[in-house]
C-alpha cells in the first residue's frame, strides 16, 4: 500500500506567527517533524503542505519536499487533500500529521499506518488515556468514545461519558477516560469525500471537523495508544520543548 504522509504547516498561527520555522536545538520544528516521518516504515512518501513560500522554500532547501497550498483551507483535512492533488502521487492513504509536534513518534504513524490495511477502515485516530482531572475538564482536550470494535461513537470537549450521581472529581476513578490524538489517516477516496461535506450542526456546536464524517456516516477507527508526544501551540511550549530536548 502506499501511503502519504502529509504534515499541514501553516505560517500565520494566531497564537505563534512562524511557528513551523521556529529553532529547536539547531533544527526547525517542521523538519523536526519531517525528519521523524522518514523513520516510520509504512510512510512511503512525506510531504509540508504550506501556504507561505517562506516554509517552502526552507523545506526544499533542506531537501525534502513541499507543495504551496491555499491560504483559505479551513481544515488541515481540505489542505491534506490539495496536497495530494498537487503531488500527483497515486496514494492509497494519506496521514495527516500535526505539524506542531516536533516529537511526533513514528511508531504512533505507523500504528495508524497500518490500520488503513484493513479493508473496513475509512478514516483511522488514536486516543490515549486521559490519566488527571485537569485534561478531563480542559474543554481544549478533545475527548473520545468509542465502541468494542474500535469504531469512535462521540467526540467532545466535555467529559464523556457523564457519571450520573457521581461528583466530577471522582470520575476518572470509575473507568477509562480518553483523550483524542490530533493524528488522521484517510483512504485516499474518503479524504476526497469528507472535503466535499458542508459544516454540520454537531460539529458547529462543538468545533470539531470529524463529527462532521461521523453524522455523515463515515467509520472512523480508534487505536489507543500509551505515548503522548508534545506539541507547540505558544512561545511557552517552545521553551518546554527546548528544555525537553
Amino acid at each position: 500500500m502506499h501511503i502519504l504522509g502529509i504534515i499541514p504547516a501553516r505560517f500565520g498561527s494566531t497564537r505563534f506567527p512562524g511557528k513551523p520555522l521556529a529553532d529547536i536545538g539547531g533544527t526547525s520544528m517542521v523538519m523536526r517533524v519531517v525528519n521523524q516521518v522518514r523513520k516510520c516504515r509504512m510512510i512511503r512518501e512525506v510531504v509540508v503542505a504550506t501556504d507561505d513560500e517562506r516554509i517552502l522554500r526552507h523545506v526544499e532547501e533542506n531537501g525534502a519536499q513541499a507543495v504551496l497550498t491555499s491560504p483559505d483551507h479551513p481544515s488541515g483535512t481540505d489542505r491534506c487533500l490539495e496536497a495530494l492533488e498537487l503531488t500527483g502521487a497515486d496514494a492509497d492513504g494519506v496521514i495527516n500529521i500535526q505539524g506542531d509536534e516536533p516529537f511526533v513518534d513514528p511508531a504512533q504513524l505507523d500504528l495508524l499506518a497500518a490500520m488503513l490495511l484493513k479493508n473496513d477502515t475509512e478514516v483511522a485516530t488514536l486516543a490515549t488515556p486521559i490519566r488527571d482531572y485537569t485534561t478531563l475538564t480542559d474543554p481544549n482536550k478533545v475527548k473520545v468514545v468509542f465502541g468494542n470494535a474500535g469504531r469512535a461513537i462521540y467526540f467532545s470537549r466535555f467529559p464523556i461519558p457523564f457519571r450520573k450521581g457521581l461528583p466530577q472529581d471522582q470520575w476518572l476513578h470509575t473507568g477509562p477516560y480518553y483523550k483524542h490524538l490530533g493524528l488522521y489517516a484517510y483512504r485516499s477516496d474518503i479524504l476526497h469525500r469528507i472535503c466535499l461535506l458542508a459544516p454540520s450542526p454537531l460539529e458547529q456546536a462543538e468545533s470539531l471537523e470529524q463529527l462532521r464524517w461521523l453524522e455523515a456516516g463515515y467509520r472512523i477507527s480508534v487505536a489507543v495508544t500509551p505515548l503522548e508526544t508534545p506539541a507547540v501551540d505558544t512561545p511557552e511550549d517552545l521553551e518546554k520543548v527546548r528544555k525537553l530536548l
